[in-house]
């Protein structure tokens, strides 16, 4: 049977297809694409503002007690653009697609895929949450805790996924051979060596190679750092002033105030755990500001701790499920369990060249490609572009959980 010339069209719906199996991160989130960066005299500029759920306060008694409807956003610039550049020929394109898939597009989607994951991936520092289980392996517990911080933060029971580093992949199923399993999943476990989905509350469970390695500071999380404020901390602050303590802290590292409980996201009541919070600028041994997130915000319907920091109260980083300061561990692997709204990543449609050989952008759940192929005369070949232009936010954090073992 003679070969069809493939299309444009169908060549960029093949690699899209490809790029979207590769990515079990991305995949995973939630995907802004907006038509308005396609539109000739509509484009919106390099963000999308994404809105957040309204908060409101309940009243007691039966006195009305209007409060104003305060709209809040986030931000997500789409600026970094990612491609692979290729050749290949017109007689590649005579071949049928899965001949071409198989040989051109698949290493490309391959290493465009890695590096997209991989940036998107960088997310994981914006998460303050963590179950902390440092010099140790993955454990059957850790899973359930990340599973109950999600639901203690009110994340929809659908659409959790868990997101293992290769390792705690292993340590997972290993830990597992000794319990009881749905025979119907179990043999997944050994055929594929990793955990079936549906399992411990996530409905989707992958490794990723990509999942990163926090590098923390030097800071050894006895609290020498203190609040360096006479109460004038304001609602929304995402800083503090310090007396300067003796460590340095890394973008990511996560820590708690001394007697500044979280509150349940809801009714506000005090649940007698510490918040945790997640570093957002490194700062320099002796520091006098450190800088972080989520914001303060001790009334109102925004309200997520018990109390603003006192004077002198010590920041503890890093703290255990059972108050154990694990202080200046080593380096250690991060896994994460989170829902789809935790997260977005976001593509707009590049422009389309006009006057060149081959071209073709195409839109697959709410990710935008674009090939560009032309002819170099000088050359005689045919060089070929494959471009993504995308970015990504952490919008809703606290429905993510962190998991650090080693």
């Amino acid at each position: 049977m003679a070969n069809t010339i493939l299309t444009p069209t169908a060549v960029t719906r093949e690699a899209l297809r490809i790029l979207h199996q590769k990515l079990n991160f991305v995949g995973n989130v939630v995907r802004e694409y907006d038509s308005s960066f396609a539109k000739s005299g509509a484009k919106i500029g390099d963000s999308l503002k994404i809105r957040l759920p309204n908060q409101y306060t309940v009243r007691t008694g039966a006195t009305l007690n209007t409060q104003d409807t305060t709209e809040s956003s986030v931000t997500l610039q789409v600026a970094t653009q990612k491609g692979v550049d290729i050749n290949f020929s017109s007689a590649e394109l005579t071949m049928d697609l899965d001949d071409f898939s198989d040989r051109i597009l698949e290493p490309a989607m391959s290493v465009l895929g890695a590096n997209i994951e991989n940036d998107a991936l960088s997310m994981y520092k914006d998460v303050h949450n963590e179950i902390s289980d440092v010099g140790a392996s993955m454990a059957f517990m850790d899973v359930m805790n990340a599973n109950k911080v999600l639901t203690d933060e009110l994340a929809p029971y659908s659409q959790r996924t868990l997101l293992l580093h290769t390792q705690a992949n292993v340590d997972l199923v290993d830990a597992l051979k000794g319990l009881y399993n749905d025979q119907t999943k179990v043999g997944k476990n050994y055929r594929e060596g990793r955990v079936a989905s549906n399992f411990a509350g996530f409905s989707d469970i992958y490794e990723n190679t990509m999942m990163p390695t926090h590098t923390v500071g030097t800071d050894d999380g006895t609290g020498d750092y203190q609040v360096n404020d006479a109460g004038t901390i304001a609602e929304g602050s995402t800083s503090i002033t310090v007396d300067t303590g003796a460590g340095t802290w890394k973008v990511g590292d996560i820590f708690s105030f001394d007697s500044v409980n979280r509150v349940h996201p809801e009714t506000k009541a005090d649940t007698g755990k510490l918040a945790r919070f997640t570093i957002t600028e490194a700062a320099a041994a002796s520091a006098t500001t450190i800088k972080f997130k989520p914001a303060l915000y001790s009334s109102g319907a925004k309200q997520n701790v018990s109390a603003m920091p006192a004077n002198n109260a010590k920041l503890n980083k890093l703290e255990s499920d059972a108050s154990t300061a694990v202080g200046n561990a080593a380096d250690y692997q991060i896994s994460m369990g989170f829902h789809k709204d935790a997260f977005a990543f976001a593509t707009a449609d590049l422009v389309m060249p006009n006057g060149v050989d081959f071209a073709a952008r195409e839109v697959m759940d709410g990710i935008s490609m674009r090939i560009v192929r032309d002819y170099d005369i000088n050359n005689d070949k045919f060089p070929c572009r494959i471009d993504v232009l995308y970015g990504y936010k952490a919008i809703r954090p606290e429905l993510a959980c962190r998991i650090g073992v080693n």
